[in-house]
């Protein structure tokens, strides 16, 4: 089944072993869900099917900052999981040694990812972090992705949802409070401050965090 979802190309291996490693199940599922969305509408977009690794591995890795492994709560500088995944898979893509891929490739890459969770903004960009973006938002919004019908009905029979909302809204709250200044790993303004928020607010609650 995977040869028919994950491309066959070495970085688009090499990032899926990557999060196969590190991602808990439902967020590797919700990855898998958001790079067949993203494959879909890279045909609307007209994306060159040369930059699809690239596409791959902006999907594949975009949640992998929220997990312990690339959490860096070690480092003097904290930053938020999306920055932090997205300087993981320009790290990746840097070692891949392919000289196909260009410092802007890379870079549209690390935006892409950086990006994810911004409403609004990564819309208006194109490429690879308007793609990104839209594909995420297909994974938590029900209706038609790319003019489809039933695309995500049958994406989720191959990859479950696993109550990913819950399971990543707690993954990036529990890094933020693992940190030594929570407010670094979650900023104002940003979505993990709206989830580390709720939290503070709402301590007792065992459902789906109110801000996600």
């Amino acid at each position: 089944m995977l040869a028919h979802f994950v491309p066959l190309d070495p970085v688009s291996r090499h990032a899926y072993a990557l999060s196969c490693e590190h991602l808990p199940p439902a967020i590797l599922n919700h990855s898998l869900r958001v790079w067949v969305y993203a494959a879909t509408l890279s045909g609307l977009e007209k994306l060159s099917s040369s930059r699809l690794p690239l596409l791959f591995t902006a999907c594949i890795l975009h949640d992998i900052g929220a997990t312990p492994a690339f959490s860096n709560l070690d480092s003097e500088k904290l930053q938020r999981f999306e920055i932090e995944g997205a300087d993981a898979a320009a790290s990746l893509l840097r070692e891949a040694g392919d000289s196909s891929f260009s410092q802007d490739d890379i870079e549209e890459v690390w935006r892409a990812i950086a990006l994810h969770s911004t409403p609004q903004i990564p819309e208006r960009m194109g490429g690879l972090v308007r793609i990104v973006r839209l594909a995420v938002l297909s994974d938590f919004q029900r209706g038609t992705v790319a003019g489809k019908e039933g695309l995500q009905e049958e994406t989720e029979t191959h990859f479950e949802r696993l109550e990913i909302e819950k399971v990543l809204g707690d993954a990036v709250v529990q890094q933020a409070l693992r940190s030594r200044v929570p407010e670094a790993k979650a900023p104002a303004a940003s979505w993990p401050h709206d989830l580390l928020r709720a939290h503070r607010e709402y301590p007792e609650w065992e459902g789906v965090n109110k801000g996600f």
